[in-house]
């Protein structure tokens, strides 16, 4: 599976990289039939010191999209919680097509 990871406005680290390539390895387990997966790392634009990380994953299978925005003050406290509600949307997605 190919997973295109984008950062805006920012370099990414090394480990947050091949954190979230193992991590969206993952996902074959719950589809077998992806065609694409695209993952946003972007940082919002507020006034504060402490900006917020934002992740965004966009999963494409045959006939359906997947797509989930979430907040956080890591970038990886959002991907788990982006991951997390990603897996739930196939899981429900998959048992819709099965009854």
């Amino acid at each position: 599976m190919n997973v295109n990871i984008q950062t805006v406005n920012f370099n990414a680290d090394k480990k947050l990289i091949e954190s979230i390539n193992h991590k969206m390895e993952k996902l074959t387990t719950f589809q077998d039939r992806i065609i694409g997966t695209d993952v946003y790392l972007k940082l919002d634009n507020i006034v504060h010191n402490i900006k917020d990380k934002i992740v965004e994953i966009r999963v494409q299978v045959p006939r359906h999209s997947f797509f989930v925005k979430t907040t956080s003050k890591s970038f990886e406290e959002s991907f788990e919680n982006a991951f997390d509600s990603l897996v739930n949307q196939v899981k429900k997605r998959k048992e819709k097509m099965i009854a």
